[in-house]
């Protein structure tokens, strides 16, 4: 019984304190968004100007490729080059980038086919061609779905210096018709707009991208780079996704995938993650609450409940940077749905550890290699 008396007080004390950090990190998510976010430096154009290859991984075609593809030869930067990485010759999208090469023809672009097997990982296969031929020494690996502003490479130039050996950007979304797009654009606010700013502000930046044989390769790259003493910042600019195939179930999918990485990558994850959402944590909140100081645990929860959707509404603003095409009763019930799928997410992703990604089914082992 003592024994059972102090782990209920642990587990209480536990609730508390990390309440405290949760919305602890939805604050300094907040300051830094509104300091550092969707800002436009005024040194930004006087930047030394270096040149930049850009590793473009490409398989097949979706409705907003095009569009996205040519925010690239739009980009307002003296230096740079585009490799179209697309590893099958008949692939689609080389009719796409084709069109954008003739249309564009001052732009320096090239097709890379064929591929490179160095791995399991096949964006880092299709990637390595491109690699041993980009003629600068600075990088930029970029997805197909990504939309970016004409001065976002200039910013993500004007990082690299004193050591910093990689940049990137909080993952977001552009505007796309839909409720599909808004519960991603509510996820993507509420999650990453945490996650990434948050440990560069303590000192423990993360999230990069590639190594061969991980499915989960930004990790393992960042996990590199700081352990041979390299510094990671973040890009003033979100990256914009902009998939043309996109949906409820699509996002489903794509979270179970995200948290079945996590979970092979930081295993102890599957026990802390749940505590980090709203509604778990809460609970949790509330009866430690209401061991310690006897408050009611549902006024609680309530208040826990309103505080945690109004931070996370103040950090989708910071993130839209005032261009709100969603109102507060839209985001209410995306924010609402978003919450209460994220238990079926965690179910399924430890129920069945076989990733699906693209054409290909992969199984994960323990720390994360594929």
């Amino acid at each position: 019984w003592v024994s059972m008396v102090y782990f209920l007080e642990g587990f209480a004390a536990f609730g508390i304190g990390l309440d405290v950090w949760l919305f602890l990190m939805h604050l300094l998510a907040i300051v830094y968004s509104k300091l550092y976010m969707n800002k436009k430096p005024p040194e930004l154009m006087k930047a030394e100007v270096r040149g930049v290859s850009i590793l473009k991984p490409l398989k097949g075609v979706d409705t907003n490729l095009e569009d996205n593809l040519e925010t690239f030869f739009e980009i307002d930067y003296p230096q740079f080059e585009i490799l179209f990485c697309i590893q099958d010759a008949n692939d689609p999208a080389i009719d796409v980038v084709q069109r954008l090469i003739s249309k564009y023809p001052g732009v320096d672009a090239k097709i890379v086919s064929g591929g490179k097997r160095i791995g399991v990982n096949p964006k880092i296969n299709n990637l390595m061609p491109g690699y041993n031929i980009m003629k600068y020494n600075l990088f930029w690996i970029c997805d197909s779905g990504i939309r970016v502003l004409p001065l976002t490479l200039r910013d993500l130039v004007s990082k690299m210096k004193d050591k910093v050996a990689l940049v990137h950007a909080v993952p977001y979304t552009s505007n796309r018709k839909g409720f599909a797009s808004s519960i991603e654009k509510v996820n993507l606010s509420s999650t990453q707009g945490n996650l990434h700013p948050v440990p560069h502000v303590i000192g423990h930046p993360q999230c990069m991208t590639g190594h061969a044989q991980y499915i989960a390769e930004d990790y393992f790259m960042a996990k590199l780079l700081t352990e041979s003493g390299y510094k990671l910042t973040l890009s003033s600019h979100p990256a914009l996704q902009n998939s043309g195939n996109y949906g409820v179930g699509k996002f489903i999918e794509r979270m179970t995938r995200w948290t079945k990485l996590r979970v092979a990558m930081v295993p102890f994850a599957v026990i802390l993650e749940p505590f980090s959402e709203c509604f778990l944590s809460g609970l949790l909140f509330s009866w430690s609450c209401l061991h310690f100081f006897k408050w009611n645990m549902l006024v609680v929860f309530l208040y826990h409940v309103l505080a945690w959707f109004i931070l996370d509404y103040i950090l989708f603003r910071q993130l839209e940077n005032g261009h709100l095409l969603m109102t507060k009763c839209d985001f209410l019930v995306a924010w609402f749905v978003r919450e209460t799928l994220t238990p079926y997410i965690i179910f399924s992703a430890l129920w069945d550890p076989t990733i699906n990604w693209r054409t290909g089914k992969y199984r994960l082992r323990c720390g994360g290699k594929a």
